[in-house]
């Protein structure tokens, strides 16, 4: 589960990153695609909002009932609620752009910094702090059961997986592309 988790969090850096060229393009006056940026977002939610963060909510819900003592309480749904809304916010911009309405490049950039950033620090404090204690405090017997539990959660990526889903084709071949 936890290689899961990991591999989530490297397809996650990569969208990133995609996100802060296109943010500092966008500082520069320059042209860039705002529905690769909206199809970006759009995985974040559909995918790491309503898979992943689920499941590393499971995951320490579980954790903390048999480590009560340990001080991690709420920050991870904290975190996971706060880039709900920053995502929500993000996507409400984009949707008014590609719609047509006018929005000040300034607007757009400073969501994009500020999404990408807190998506950034989310990352290195699950990295950092939180799977470094679920994997010293879960036993093998532990993880099966969070396993079990965590099975009406799991869906297949759907940009990262091997599977025919066309539903992210574009932004699949865009990072193709920016691979080469």
């Amino acid at each position: 589960m936890l290689t899961r988790l990991h591999n989530d969090h490297k397809h996650i850096a990569i969208l990133l990153k995609i996100l802060h060229n296109k943010q500092q393009r966008l500082e520069n006056a320059e042209a860039i695609n705002f529905n690769l940026i909206r199809d970006i977002i759009e995985y974040m939610q559909s995918y790491a909002e309503h898979s992943h963060h689920p499941l590393e909510d499971l995951i320490n819900d579980y954790y903390m009932q048999q480590h009560p003592q340990e001080a991690i309480q709420r920050q991870l749904g904290k975190e996971h609620t706060s880039l709900i809304e920053c995502s929500y916010q993000l996507m409400t911009t984009l949707n008014l752009i590609l719609s047509d309405v006018p929005v000040q490049n300034e607007v757009l950039s400073d969501s994009l910094r500020e999404y990408v950033t807190i998506q950034k620090e989310h990352l290195i404090y699950e990295e950092a702090e939180l799977f470094p204690k679920w994997k010293a405090g879960m036993s093998d017997e532990d993880w099966k059961v969070v396993e079990a539990q965590c099975q009406e959660r799991l869906i297949s990526d759907p940009l990262f997986s091997d599977d025919d889903n066309a539903l992210f084709e574009e932004l699949r071949e865009y990072i193709a592309k920016a691979e080469e």
